[in-house]
């Protein structure tokens, strides 16, 4: 069934001791506004894990398939889509449409996020319907640096310069705590073009709240999802703008709290909804909750 609401969300997020989403520009440390010491994830960081997620548990699926992923060659699926009927009978102006409308039904994470893909054989551009923002951590963030060994080296030579001791010595940039706080926004007429549907949608809930179960490395210790809170409005255009529905979600430390260690040392306030009767909050999940 076709998307007939917008909706707007709030996903709060944390981590312990591990590194959320490194910047390579900068050694691997995690991100931080330089500013304010806020730590930052990327929107690309989140959609990745969605991505990883769908192709985990919907391989078998044809009609979701992941464009974007690990070691993928993006030109060979353009050129993919210009090889199916439905393309090739096309004249020559309209066998892009008809190849991005073909990639869309096929791949998910183009008609959620969308894609350039006027690559190869030209496919065009897709705008997807679900845009996420960096995700901001509610309080500033210390990165902490450990230094770390290795028992082992990987060339001879090295071993000869190591004078027998094999132990090879490295670092690693953890957030002791951070939590996190996304914005997201889904446009129904979006994805009205893309195909994107409301089972698209459930599947996309359920990875926000399962990806971080499925994506555990020694370098991002402990992550896990803490809110997910939506507002759905009553038709498609919506009944309020998104940035005053986000003010209603007040997220902050506790008084006796100096240095946060886990979400217990926040509270979460949702205020009064009553200025927009035709929107609708809903938890899908609420760590605070009573």
């Amino acid at each position: 069934m076709s998307l007939v609401n917008r909706y707007d969300f709030v996903f709060l997020f944390d981590v312990k001791d591990g590194n959320p989403n490194g910047d390579p520009d900068a050694g691997n440390l995690p991100r931080v506004d330089a500013e304010t010491g806020m730590g930052l994830v990327t929107d690309v960081c989140l959609k990745r894990k969605v991505r990883n997620f769908v192709q985990l548990t919907q391989a078998e699926n044809p009609s979701r398939k992941i464009f974007v992923r690990e070691k993928a060659i993006l030109n060979q699926m353009i050129d993919e889509s210009h090889e199916q009927e439905e393309v090739k009978t096309k004249e020559k102006g309209d066998k892009t449409e008809a190849a991005k409308r073909w990639m869309c039904e096929n791949y998910y994470d183009i008609r959620t996020f969308g894609a350039v893909m006027s690559t190869g054989k030209n496919a065009g551009q897709v705008r997807g319907p679900i845009q996420l923002t960096f995700s901001r951590s509610i309080d500033p963030i210390v990165a902490s640096e450990h230094s770390i060994t290795r028992m082992a080296v990987t060339t001879e030579k090295e071993a000869e310069a190591q004078s027998g001791d094999n132990r090879t010595m490295g670092r690693k940039f953890t957030v002791p705590y951070g939590l996190y706080r996304c914005h997201g926004f889904i446009s129904a007429n979006l994805a009205d073009q893309t195909g994107f549907d409301d089972d698209d949608l459930q599947l996309f809930w359920q990875a926000l709240q399962q990806m971080f179960d499925h994506d555990r490395s020694a370098s991002r210790g402990e992550m896990n999802p803490r809110a997910l809170l939506v507002f759905k409005h009553s038709d498609k255009l919506g009944n309020a703008p998104a940035g005053d529905l986000f003010k209603s979600i007040d997220v902050k430390l506790r008084d006796s709290v100096e240095v946060p260690r886990s979400p217990d040392d926040y509270t979460l306030e949702i205020g009064s909804q009553e200025k927009w009767p035709q929107v609708e909050l809903f938890s899908m999940l609420n760590y605070w909750a009573p």
